[in-house]
């Protein structure tokens, strides 16, 4: 392009800027641009003779005052008059304006729009190359609309100049990424593919940027472009440094080409064609060779690219994971990374080999360096090259390796970085559990895990030792001596208590020979840890001693004492209050045949997936294990060597037969009933999900009716809110007012009321005790997407909540667009010193911002079949969960906040209803058809909306009314 040479300097532009940065204060500067800004104003509005370079300097000085962050509002005009000057510096600055201060919005957007149109059909070559930096610099839907069919004409034409195909590849390449829509590529695929043969090295460059986006989404229409990205890699590769003289980089002939066709490869399934497939596998060896040889240069630049294609390479070869030879090659060529003086490359080596693991031609080759992994875990000073280090363990890990690779992972807990431990931890479970052929080796791991991490050992690792134990005969003897010995330890960690109290509870037994593993000794062994532990531990312990009452009846005196004495019966906390009067009461009035039945022992758990497993899956971080090692863990495992995993039963710890269930119970995504008094490791839990498959029906005080589940968590400093996710009744779909939580401290009512996309909530804060609350606060959050769905303004509450007193806080609420998450409220307050912390969600959704449709049969069913593209419609037939009385179903139809329309439907027995809802940006429409079969209690509900996310999420929350 054109250079702007010293004659075109701008004197008044330089003498206003030096003004600018003369100034001495923010006022000065104001003060300086406003005289600017009046004097630029009156030229504009006076002299209508402006000539072509006065223009220019007035439009740079603008867009100087807009960069320094101050609004422009006059001037766009004068900018787009520049477009249709020929002097190539005037257009420059007039496109320089429009793509920083026009929006897509702007109503010269057509004045624009036929500049561009005009410069792109000049020939010009500087000119078409501007209007096209300027289609991609503004990127609007506007502009796709425009000009998205006459850009891959450019692209492919002929007789149009290499500078300007470039431009038009990358530009196209913007709008494909803003409006894939609106790039429709039709008859000019086959030509836009053959750009790949293109004399010009940075034609060919901006064209596989635009072909591997093109491919990824549409890999099928560009499946010709494989034969040749591998032609043109070929002959990359094949070729010297002076071959490319002006694409070398540093003595690498076209680093970034050579990558970005490598990158289009791993679109792609190895080629069908041998021929192709043979010159691929050529390239590949070749740059393996040339990574070998001695470097042509010591810059960092040459090693950089050099690097560059050789991990790309390595990329691709993992991809296709068909070439034995290639994949051993890779791994030891990474091998060789693994104790390289660059960090970034010892990362990248064991990163790569992560991945090389896992195939079944490289695995061996990849255990070859597990002393030099093992090294680096112990010795890097980057924690994030010590994380992948452990992630390269745990895939390489086999039956081999497993004890070996387990103890130095125990080894590097004990230092290792509070942040990758809680990862650590569940990688170590696992390849215990996975590779365990010595099931007295798998519990000295996990308790030796709790020793040493214990503050990080979740539920789901010590629920599993204690479903391995019980579902393994041949080692629960040596569990329950282990465990023991283990509580005989000064300090004790508490999740180490918890598996001790379980499993001498069901198993002490077979111990209890030993004279020093008596009963006695056993029960005064746990019992000392009694007063240093959480109310859930506690509770667990008190089923554990009524275990003994009935596995060792010698030790039932000293164990209704303890029970009897006034910190268990008159405890503040009810549930170990309950627990106590019950045990002491079973023990006391229950024949030894009924106590020996409510109380036997444990039955083995059901074959079920590792929640351990689920549960590092679910953290996503580096290194989380996959979908497809879930699976191969299965196979290989056995089912994991222990079988089941639901957690361990709250009934047979806690005598369920003659007592209430327990409001703490089990966390695990399984849906799992827990030990007796057990909850989340991070915090003892007053109130948790109760919502399980095997678990007991939920009290009041855990959940109520509207499905919102939440968890408060026991006074701790420390503790973070948990919310906990489950299924039931949504109770505030079809209505507005109501007791939204309850529990023996706090209620909160609801009431709330919406027009059109607008909504006020009420919520009622009651203090329940006789005990002030301080502190109060709350908060609403809309978690990830839902920001800019949903805004929710809140009005600060009184920090203070006397005793029996009640609050108000308002929330306003405006649906920007259709949702599907709830917005989040967090409560926090001290209760006699004490830090509650609630988190729960707030009864909003989609339906709320209905406004109801009176429409005829005519206009529904001719509306209905508008509505009939496949994505508008979400349908479910569903069992009845509720009664089917009419009037009820009337009621909720209503209070759903449609229009119920009588007398349209041919079938009167079916319901249909109408309604619009209403969001900041748009309204959607909605036709709903309930179907209801009393004779085989099931229902039929269809939905048709005019956005197909919105059908699918009515679909969802009213198949759970019904």
């Amino acid at each position: 392009m054109p250079a702007v040479s010293k004659g075109d300097g701008m004197r008044g532009l330089a003498v206003f800027i030096s003004d600018i940065r003369n100034c001495k204060s923010k006022e000065a500067e104001i003060k300086r641009i406003n005289k600017e800004l009046a004097n630029i104003r009156s030229k504009f509005k006076g002299d209508k003779a402006l000539d072509g370079y006065s223009k220019k300097k007035y439009v740079c000085k603008l867009l100087f005052i807009f960069l320094l962050g101050h609004d422009i509002d006059f001037g766009h005009m004068e900018a787009v008059n520049l477009l249709s000057s020929n002097k190539y510096t005037e257009k420059q600055i007039g496109y320089l304006f429009i793509s920083v201060l026009v929006n897509s919005n702007s109503e010269l957007i057509r004045l624009i729009n036929n500049a561009i149109k005009n410069d792109l059909s000049s020939r010009n070559p500087t000119f078409m190359c501007l209007a096209l930096h300027c289609i991609a610099n503004v990127g609007s839907r506007e502009m796709a609309e425009a000009f998205a069919s006459e850009i891959p004409r450019i692209l492919v034409a002929g007789d149009t100049m290499d500078s300007v195909k470039q431009s038009a590849a990358l530009c196209l390449l913007r709008l494909y990424k803003t409006s894939p829509d609106l790039v429709l590529m039709g008859e000019w695929t086959s030509r836009v593919v053959h750009l790949l043969n293109d004399q010009h090295m940075g034609v060919v460059t901006a064209a596989i940027s635009l072909i591997t986006c093109l491919s990824q989404k549409n890999p099928d229409e560009f499946k010709t472009c494989v034969s040749l990205a591998v032609s043109r890699l070929s002959r990359i590769v094949s070729s010297a440094s002076t071959d490319l003289q002006d694409y070398t980089y540093y003595f690498v002939p076209a680093p970034w080409l050579s990558c970005k066709l490598l990158r289009l490869l791993q679109c792609y399934p190895p080629p069908e064609d041998g021929a192709v497939k043979g010159r691929l596998v050529e390239c590949l060896e070749t740059i393996l060779n040339k990574a070998q040889e001695p470097p042509k240069s010591k810059k960092v630049q040459h090693s950089n690219a050099k690097n560059a294609i050789l991990f790309e390479a390595i990329s691709l070869i993992i991809h296709y994971d068909s070439e034995p030879n290639l994949l051993v090659r890779a791994c030891n060529q990474l091998g060789q990374f693994l104790q390289h003086r660059e960090t970034n490359l010892r990362y990248l080596a064991l990163e790569s080999m992560c991945t090389l693991a896992s195939s079944e031609f490289s695995h061996e080759a990849v255990k070859t360096h597990i002393e030099t992994v093992i090294n680096a875990l112990k010795t890097e000073r980057d924690v994030s090259v010590r994380q992948r280090a452990a992630d390269l363990l745990y895939a390489m890990c086999d039956r081999s390796n497993a004890k070996q690779i387990v103890a130095e992972m125990l080894s590097y807990l004990e230092t290792a970085d509070y942040s990758i431990r809680e990862e650590m931890v569940l990688k170590v479970a696992i390849l215990a559990e996975k590779y365990a052929v010595d099931y007295s080796w798998y519990v000295d791991t996990i308790l030796n895990l709790i020793r040493i991490a214990g503050d990080y050992v979740s539920e789901e690792v010590w629920y599993r030792v204690i479903q391995i134990v019980i579902n393994r005969d041949d080692v629960q003897g040596y569990a329950a001596k282990t465990v023991f010995e283990a509580l005989q330890a000064p300090a004790c960690h508490e999740n180490m208590v918890k598996v001790g109290g379980y499993i001498l509870g069901e198993f002490g037994n077979l111990i209890a020979g030993d004279p020093r593993s008596s009963p006695l000794v056993q029960f005064n062994l746990l019992h000392s840890k009694f007063h240093l532990c959480s109310v859930p531990t506690r509770a667990l312990l008190l089923s554990a001693y009524i275990k003994f009452i009935n596995l060792f009846p010698e030790t039932k005196a000293t164990i209704q004492e303890v029970l009897r004495c006034d910190s268990q019966i008159r405890n503040s906390d009810v549930e170990l209050q309950q627990r106590a009067v019950e045990y002491l009461k079973l023990s006391s009035i229950a024949s030894t045949d009924v106590l020996a039945t409510v109380l036997e022992e444990m039955p083995p758990f059901p074959e079920r997936e590792s929640s351990i497993l689920a549960k590092l899956k679910k953290k996503k971080g580096p290194g989380a294990v996959s979908v497809t090692e879930l699976e191969d863990s299965k196979r290989e495992g056995g089912e994991l060597n222990g079988g089941g995993d639901r957690g361990p039963d709250t009934s047979a710890m806690s005598a369920s037969n003659a007592s209430t269930p327990s409001p703490s119970a089990d966390l695990l995504g399984i849906r799992s009933s827990a030990p007796a008094g057990t909850a989340p490791a991070s915090a003892g839990n007053l109130l948790v999900d109760v919502f399980s498959e095997a678990g007991p029906a939920a009290p009041s005080a855990a959940v109520n009716d509207d499905g919102f589940l939440r968890d408060l968590e026991q006074p701790t400093e420390t503790s973070d809110s948990l919310l906990v996710e489950g299924s039931g009744d949504s109770e505030f779909v079809c209505k507005n007012n109501g007791v939204l939580f309850e529990n023996q401290l706090l209620q909160i009512g609801i009431k709330s009321e919406y027009r059109q996309n607008l909504g006020r909530m009420y919520l009622f804060y009651g203090n329940k005790t006789s005990v002030q609350f301080a502190s109060f606060t709350t908060s609403v959050s809309c978690p990830g997407e839902l920001q800019s769905q949903l805004n929710v303004q809140t009005k600060q509450v009184e920090p203070l909540v006397e005793g029996g007193a009640q609050i108000q806080q308002v929330l306003n609420i405006e649906c920007l667009t259709d949702f599907s998450d709830a917005p989040l409220l967090n409560i926090k307050f001290r209760y006699g010193g004490a830090l509650q912390n609630l988190t729960l969600k707030l009864p909003v959704t989609i339906n709320k911002f209905f406004q109801p449709t009176e429409m005829s049969s005519h206009d529904f069913f001719q509306r209905w079949k508008q509505l009939s593209q496949p994505q508008q419609e979400a349908q479910k037939i569903f069992k009845a969960n509720h009664s089917m009385d009419t009037e009820v179903l009337k009621a909720k139809l209503l209070g759903l906040g449609t229009a119920l329309l009588d007398n349209v439907d041919p079938n009167p027995e079916n319901y249909v209803c109408a309604g619009v809802i209403q969001t900041k940006g748009q309204q959607v429409g909605c036709l709903l058809r309930l179907e209801p079969n009393a004779q085989a209690q099931m229902y039929r509900l269809t939905l048709r909306c005019s956005k197909d996310s919105v059908s699918r999420r009515l679909c969802e929350l009213l198949a759970e009314q019904f």
